[in-house]
């Protein structure tokens, strides 16, 4: 990910068509090593495209993805009365673990876009 966010970043600072020294120098002043193979695979498999070419192609593929948004309001739709005691559980859990949540949020995780 790291390749690929180094050669847009390129791409958006005017180079239409990085290399692999381009994005060598953008990961390099950030302090983060370049394995040379990864760099290069990525030039290889973006040369000759274009940004808005890639997005478009990336688009299609995410439009094609199953999300659980969609699935939320369904399930809200449901009677809550019929679940009766269900729900009441489902409430409580829930509150637990909203309160459990600050704790975690507040932890670092130890990792960033370069890492």
């Amino acid at each position: 990910m790291r390749y690929v966010a180094a050669y847009l970043l390129a791409v958006l600072g005017g180079n239409e068509h990085p290399t692999v020294a381009n994005i060598e120098s953008i990961l390099g002043s950030v302090g983060v090593d370049v394995d040379a193979t990864k760099a290069k695979l990525v030039v290889e498999k973006l040369k000759g495209k274009t940004v808005a070419e890639l997005i478009a192609a990336g688009s299609d593929k995410l439009a094609a993805v199953c999300s659980a948004g969609a699935a939320a309001p369904a399930a809200a739709a449901a009677p809550a009365a019929a679940a009766g005691g269900a729900a009441a559980a489902d409430k409580k859990e829930d509150k637990k673990k909203k309160e459990e949540e600050p704790e975690e949020e507040e932890e670092d995780m130890g990792f960033g876009l370069f890492d």
